[in-house]
Formats: structure tokens, C-alpha cells, sequence
């Protein structure tokens, strides 16, 4: 066997035995994290407070929901801390999101933090936790329900286009893109956002123990600086987290010091891959022009900037 050769298989020894080396070493990191995580009580299996962070437009998410649920039975969990910064979203993902924490409040003690936009579907999911923190200038309330449609029909005309409709009953088509909303559309339409409105406000009343006459004179749909929302009743306190914790602590008796595990936010494709608020942006944005387009828009609580 030539000198050559010897080298070439010296040289090919040597590489599996780094290979392995570097494997081991890797696992012995690994071994190592995950050891001394357990031993800060970090992994599931110590007692924690759950954080929970709503970011973006909020949509319906079975795991999301499925996550929080589960929250109530889980004897490690001793409270949970909602982190919502969001302009709202669709109504039935606020109201998905507020029935699931309302039963983990009925368990645990839940307080919910606001960044600075906590409106509409983001405040409806708040009313329900024991206490809530804002920022002074944290945009919340715009307790108020949406229900937007477009309507090209004098565009059509110009460019010397028409659509004809079938359809089994005179409101099927109801709002359409091609035609205006007729009296009895528009009615109908009405009559379901007020439905849905008395339902927010309904939440509201009960989350924040208001009288319905109360809450109805502050659910114009205007929003509310942190300190206005104080004032009138609709959160509890200034603060953060650090100011979350302590109340936990002196008011409901959770020990300092536990540790604070993260639940998956759920956010889509574009939050997992970019992970952060151009993330959650690119996905509010993929919603509206795919999800919400491809059906009836259905009715939102989302707070509305005015292009003023």
C-alpha cells in the first residue's frame, strides 16, 4: 500500500473521529441547557406563569385556543399573563379567544398587559381578566363592531362592463360587488353588526362589572389613551408586567420568583419566519387580501385610523 494511500485513510479516520467529537459535544450541550433549565424550574414541569401574546390582527387559531384552554386544567400554571398589542381583528376570533380566557379565569388568576394598541377585538379579549394593566398611552376601547364591503358597479359602467346574478331570494347576493346595497340589504346588514354590537357590549358589562347604560355611553367606537381608559373604569391600573407580577404576588398570593414560560403565539407563515412586527404585519396583510376576499367579509372589531 503506497504512502498515498495510508494518508488518504489516515486523513478519513481522523474526520470520523472529529464527526463524533463534534456530535457528542453538541449533545452534551444540549443535555447540559436542558438540565440546567429544570433546575430553574424553566421546564414544564415546575410551577410557572403562562405568558400569552396576542400581536396583529386577530383571527380564529384552533391551537391558539386549544393552548389557552388548556391553561385551566393544568395544575403547573399558577397565573397567566395576556400580552395583547392589536388593533382587533374579526369578531368571532375575539370572541373565540374572550370564552377561552373566561373559563381560565374561572380557575387561576389571569391579568392582561396592553402595549400600545389594545382596541376592539384586542380589548374584547381583555374584559374578561382579572386585572388589567396599560400603558398611559396605550390605545384601547373602540368597543364597536364593522362590516365593510366594496361596490364597483359605476366602474363597470365606464369601462362598458356588466354582471348579471342568479340568485335564489332577493338578499343572497347582499352586499354585492356589482350592484349598490339595496333598502332592505342595508337593513339586514344593520341589524347584524347591532346584534353583534350588543354582544361586545354585553362582554364589556360583565368583564369590567359596568352597567350595560355605562358601557353603551363609552362604545361610540372611539378609542381611549390608557389613562382616559382608567379613569373611566374600562382597565385597572397603570403598569407592565414588572407591575403585573407584583399584583399577582401582594393579590393573589402566586410566589415570587416562578418562572414565566411562553405559549405559542400561532402567528402565521410570514411571524415564524420573519419573527417580528414585519412578520405580523405581512400576515394581517396576507389576511386581508386572501382570506377575507375569497368570501363575505365578515363583521370586525378592529380600531380604524382615520386618513385625515
Amino acid at each position: 500500500m503506497s504512502l498515498e494511500t495510508d494518508l488518504l485513510l489516515d486523513r478519513r479516520r481522523l474526520k470520523r473521529r472529529l464527526v463524533f467529537w463534534r456530535v457528542f459535544a453538541v449533545l452534551a450541550l444540549v443535555i447540559a441547557a436542558l438540565a440546567g433549565l429544570k433546575g430553574a424550574g424553566v421546564t414544564p414541569g415546575g410551577p410557572h406563569i403562562a405568558r400569552m401574546t396576542i400581536k396583529g390582527l386577530i383571527s380564529e387559531d384552533r391551537k391558539v385556543t386549544e393552548a389557552i384552554e388548556a391553561l385551566a386544567d393544568d395544575d403547573r400554571v399558577k397565573a397567566v399573563i395576556v400580552s395583547i398589542d392589536s388593533p382587533g381583528g374579526s369578531v368571532s376570533g375575539g370572541e373565540t379567544l374572550h370564552n377561552a380566557l373566561v373559563r381560565v379565569v374561572a380557575r387561576k388568576p389571569v391579568v392582561v398587559t396592553m402595549g400600545g394598541l389594545a382596541a376592539s377585538a384586542g380589548y374584547m379579549i381583555a374584559v374578561p381578566a382579572s386585572r388589567i394593566f396599560a400603558r398611559d398611552s396605550t390605545l384601547t376601547g373602540s368597543i364597536g363592531v364593522l362590516l365593510q364591503t366594496g361596490e364597483i358597479s359605476g366602474l363597470l359602467g365606464k369601462v362598458g362592463l356588466s354582471a348579471e346574478v342568479v340568485r335564489s331570494g332577493p338578499l343572497k347576493d347582499e352586499p354585492s360587488l356589482v350592484r349598490p346595497l339595496s333598502p332592505a340589504g342595508r337593513d339586514v346588514l344593520q341589524n347584524i353588526v347591532n346584534d353583534m354590537y350588543d354582544q361586545f357590549v354585553g362582554m364589556v358589562a360583565e368583564g369590567r362589572h359596568m352597567d350595560v347604560a355605562k358601557v353603551r355611553s363609552l362604545a361610540d367606537g372611539r378609542a381611549y389613551t390608557g389613562r382616559q381608559a382608567l379613569a373611566l373604569g374600562l382597565v385597572d391600573a397603570i403598569g407592565g408586567e414588572r407591575e403585573a407580577r407584583e399584583w399577582l404576588v401582594s393579590a393573589k398570593n402566586v410566589p415570587a420568583g416562578l418562572p414565566v414560560q411562553d405559549l405559542p403565539s400561532g402567528g402565521g407563515l410570514a411571524s415564524r419566519a420573519l419573527g417580528s412586527t414585519l412578520g405580523v404585519m405581512v400576515d394581517g396583510v396576507w389576511k386581508m387580501l386572501i382570506s377575507q376576499s375569497v368570501s363575505l367579509d365578515g363583521p370586525q372589531a378592529v380600531w380604524q385610523r382615520s386618513g385625515n
